[in-house]
C-alpha cells in the first residue's frame, strides 16, 4: 500500500512506524542523547519511522536534531499530518526524509514503512489496499439498509449500504451500478459521487467510494449477499 503525500525533505529511509497521536517539540520532548520521548511513553524514535501529528515549541528544536545527527540517535524519517517550519528545517538540515499530507490514522506502531521524501510516499510493503464502493439508495425521503448475510466475508450480520469491490479494469461509478444490479436488481439514478475515504483494518486499508443514488421503486430483489431490508428515515435507523 502506497500513500501520496508531500515531499518535504528529500530522501528516502525505511524503518519500523512510532506513531504519536499529540504534536510533538524536539526541544523537551525528546532526549537528544538517546531519541527517548520524554513527555509520553513510546521509547526511542532512533533509527525508526516516526509520525506525529506536526511539531510544536521553540525554534530551538531545529537545532536539536542537529544535535541528534551528531549522536547518530536521529528517526530515519518523519511522518507528518502537517508540518511545520520548525520540524521542516530540523529535517532538511540533518537530512532526515520528511512527507506530510499522510492521515496518521492509517498507520500503526511497528508497521514496515518505506518513506520517500523526494516522491511525497509513505509506502506500507505488509498493508494491503482494497477498492471498494458503498451505495446508499434514496427513495424520497428514505434511505435503504441492508442486513449483511452469514455468507459475505465482512460484517456479517450488521446493517449497511450496497457496498462491493472495485475490480481491476473498473471505475468505482462502474462498479457503484453493477453492485446494484447484482444485489437489487435495479438501475436507479446517480445523484452524487463523494471522493474516497481511507480506512484502516487489521492489514488492510480499505478506499471506499461513496454514492448517493435515487430511485422511485421500493421492492428490491435480494441476493444471497444480505437477508433483509428496511427503508429508514435518518431518525430511525437500526442499531
Amino acid at each position: 500500500m502506497k500513500l501520496q503525500g508531500r515531499g518535504i525533505s528529500r530522501g528516502r529511509a525505511e524503518g519500523e512506524v512510532l506513531v504519536s497521536d499529540a504534536p510533538v517539540s524536539f526541544l523537551g520532548g525528546v532526549a537528544p542523547a538517546t531519541g527517548e520521548l520524554t513527555d509520553r511513553p513510546g521509547g526511542s524514535i532512533a533509527g525508526r519511522v516516526f509520525a506525529f501529528p506536526r511539531g510544536k515549541g521553540s525554534t530551538v528544536g531545529s537545532y536539536v536534531m542537529l544535535e541528534m545527527k551528531r549522536v547518530g540517535t536521529l528517526p530515519a524519517a518523519i511522518i507528518n499530518e502537517a508540518a511545520e517550519p520548525i520540524v521542516a528545517t530540523g529535517a532538511v538540515l540533518s537530512g532526515v526524509p520528511l512527507v506530510d499530507g499522510i492521515d496518521l490514522s492509517l498507520l500503526r506502531n511497528g508497521d514496515r514503512c518505506i518513506v520517500d521524501g523526494s516522491a511525497g510516499t509513505v509506502e506500507l510493503p505488509d498493508v494491503e489496499e482494497h477498492r471498494v464502493v458503498s451505495c446508499f439508495l434514496q427513495c424520497g425521503e428514505e434511505v435503504l439498509l441492508l442486513k449483511r448475510s452469514e455468507a459475505v466475508g465482512s460484517f456479517q450480520g450488521h446493517w449497511a449500504a450496497v457496498s462491493g469491490y472495485v475490480e481491476e479494469a473498473e471505475a468505482p461509478h462502474q462498479a457503484a451500478r453493477r453492485e446494484l444490479r447484482e444485489e437489487l436488481g435495479l438501475e436507479p439514478e446517480l445523484v452524487r459521487a463523494a471522493g474516497p475515504t481511507w480506512v484502516r483494518e487489521g492489514d488492510t486499508i480499505w478506499v471506499i467510494h461513496p454514492f448517493l443514488f435515487q430511485t422511485k421503486e421500493r421492492a428490491v430483489t435480494l441476493d444471497w449477499e444480505h437477508t433483509e431490508y428496511r427503508w429508514m428515515t435518518l431518525m430511525g435507523w437500526p442499531g
